[in-house]
């Protein structure tokens, strides 16, 4: 086996660059999915079933995107005929999504227009998605992976910030923040069409920039019997079967922190529209003030988040990292129940950042570096359900959950901040490298 290349830092920036525009996309549909289906007339009781979708879109299209470019190889390469065709779609349908209301529907085809929408974009986004993580896993040595997925957080968060902070920025300059009933604000529009043309610019940034390894030069890379290939691939299950036993301790740690995030997303809205702005009417200018505010908040969780992880590699230990950070963001969680400042809510935010670091890098550092670069794809694509299930489990709960806890949105932050606590337990249970 050749020994492992080092590659530069700007070799890893460009194969992570189009992640930014990717992670705009994704910040625009968590920041606004519930204010859309809100102003759209859904209830509050119901909203978190509307986040089934997202993530049983990526339990199904992730796997699928990293078994079939695990066998592709073309003039583009393995990975990024994956996330050019995903990226192609998901700006389609970025100007397609908040215009759901807009085409003299009644609510109910207003609802179903907004959840095939939602559902195209989902699916588009995380066929855009997985591939990143994949060219990781592919391209950089285990020497590296932590510095490469650091690179990558730091590019999720950017991208993060730029679109949390999209419909502010429109209201601020003057863009209409509130319209007729059943309809979405332009400024929510338009921060979906600038995201659109940012994630196809990125995008095709990485295209150009990025050269995948051939067949041969990668297997030499990974170690790989090239005898093997003529052999028939093992299945998706055979696959999970052979799976070390990393990748099921740390989904176990994957599963509080998603779901927790998951009640984030969905009743920071009615949350803060609540507590600070004393509204729970979605058409009332106090509501959208305080759509525009998630994206603050969010964006501030993004700046925690890439200030956080600058600190991770600090720790001697990466598990003690990951747990650290889980009990920070609880903290944060737990914090918001209490506050009624939009600004202080600031802290809160800052706090739950540096949770979200530790799962962009922490938990696919773990995995790949207990793998062999044989079926990686797959294996991260299968991984992907550690993300996408407790987001479907929380969805699913989530109105019973809010009924429990009193009917108050801002009560599921003391559940989410529960969940996180419990992640950070469960990191005692991950072994780490290849033979865990």
């Amino acid at each position: 086996m050749t020994p492992k290349r080092q590659l530069s830092f700007w070799q890893l920036w460009n194969i992570s660059f189009g992640f930014f525009g990717v992670q705009i996309a994704y910040s625009l549909q968590s920041a606004n999915i519930s204010r859309i289906f809100a102003t759209l007339g859904a209830d509050p009781h119901n909203l978190s079933f509307f986040w089934i979708l997202p993530p049983l879109m990526g339990m199904v299209v992730q796997p699928l995107v990293g078994k079939f470019s695990d066998k592709t190889w073309c003039r583009l390469g393995r990975r990024i005929p994956y996330l050019f065709l995903g990226a192609l779609v998901a700006v389609i349908v970025m100007c397609m999504l908040p215009n759901a209301g807009s085409f003299g529907l009644t609510i109910g085809g207003a609802m179903i227009f907004g959840l095939i929408s939602l559902m195209l974009l989902d699916t588009s986004i995380n066929m855009a998605m997985q591939p990143f993580k994949m060219l990781v896993g592919d391209m950089v040595s285990e020497q590296q992976k932590a510095k490469a997925y650091s690179i990558q957080s730091f590019l999720c968060n950017a991208g993060s910030l730029v679109g949390y902070v999209f419909p502010f920025l429109f209201a601020w300059i003057g863009i209409a923040n509130t319209a007729p009933d059943g309809q979405i604000p332009d400024t929510v529009k338009y921060s979906f069409y600038i995201g659109a043309a940012i994630l196809i610019l990125c995008v095709l940034f990485t295209t150009f920039k990025v050269k995948e390894m051939p067949p041969k030069e990668y297997a030499e890379f990974h170690g790989i019997d090239t005898s093997k290939k003529e052999e028939k691939a093992p299945s998706m299950f055979a696959l999970l079967k052979k799976a070390p036993s990393t990748f099921w301790t740390v989904g176990l740690v994957q599963f509080f922190c998603w779901a927790a995030f998951l009640y984030m997303w969905t009743y920071t809205n009615g949350a803060i529209a609540d507590t600070v702005w004393g509204t729970t009417d979605v058409a009332s200018e106090g509501y959208q003030e305080a759509g525009n505010w998630v994206g603050i908040v969010f964006a501030v969780q993004a700046v925690g988040s890439v200030l956080w992880a600058l600190m991770i590699p600090k720790f001697k230990s990466i598990k003690l990292a990951y747990a650290v950070s889980l009990l920070i963001g609880a903290v944060g969680f737990a914090s918001v129940f209490f506050i009624h400042d939009q600004y202080l809510l600031f802290i809160s935010f800052l706090l739950i950042g540096v949770a979200w670091a530790a799962m962009l890098a922490v938990p696919f550092t773990l995995l790949t570096n207990s793998l062999s670069g044989e079926h990686i794809g797959t294996y991260l694509g299968l991984f992907n359900g550690t993300i996408c299930l407790p987001q479907i489990v929380a969805a699913a709960c989530g109105g019973l959950l809010l009924k429990l806890v009193g009917g108050a949105q801002v009560s599921m932050f003391l559940v989410a901040g529960v969940f996180l606590v419990l992640g950070a337990l469960s990191v005692m249970l991950v072994k780490e490298g290849r033979k865990a």
